[in-house]
């Protein structure tokens, strides 16, 4: 698994996003996979279709906010459910709810459908469900609609200060 650079070019729509070049900076081999979304978003089950990896591989990453005001990020398999109050518990948190789509963009950097754990304005506490910690590799977005990265479990848990705990509805 290289590192696939683009230059910018008509095909590639935007250039480089804040989770490339972040890991760029970190030395950090992953591979860019391009996807379509014909009507701006897909879920994330599309996404692993799509893509051809398989779901138990791709993670979305959801943004939530504690009793505290606090963000938290949580990473989970895209067929899966988040469990509000095992993630609220994980984090010492009261309860936790998800932000609204309209200020994702105001809180990461991102945009609905294009969040990726990597690269957000600020670092924020994160956590995967434990099903990471069996995968060699992962996949998350890769910052943009149609655009996702696949690199190795470990440097992505280490590049974002991520541990894995139980979070997901059983």
């Amino acid at each position: 698994m290289g590192k696939k650079d683009k230059k910018k070019d008509k095909k590639d729509k935007g250039g480089k996003t804040n989770a490339a070049r972040m890991l760029d900076q970190k030395g950090i081999e992953y591979e860019l996979m391009e996807y379509e979304a014909p009507d701006g978003f897909l879920d994330g089950v599309s996404v692993a279709h799509v893509t051809g990896m398989p779901e138990e591989m791709v993670f979305k990453t959801l943004v939530t906010v504690g009793h505290s005001g606090q963000h938290y990020v949580c990473d989970i398999p895209v067929a899966k459910e988040l469990d509000m109050k095992k993630a609220a518990k994980h984090f010492g948190e009261k309860k936790m709810e998800m932000i609204h789509a309209r200020d994702i963009t105001q809180v990461t950097g991102y945009i609905k459908g294009g969040c990726s754990p990597i690269g957000m304005k600020k670092p924020f506490p994160t956590v995967f469900d434990e099903s990471a910690a069996g995968l060699d590799e992962i996949v998350v977005s890769g910052g943009r609609v149609g655009l996702q990265i696949k690199l190795k479990t470990e440097e992505l848990l280490e590049v974002v200060g991520a541990g894995t705990a139980d979070i997901c509805v059983e």
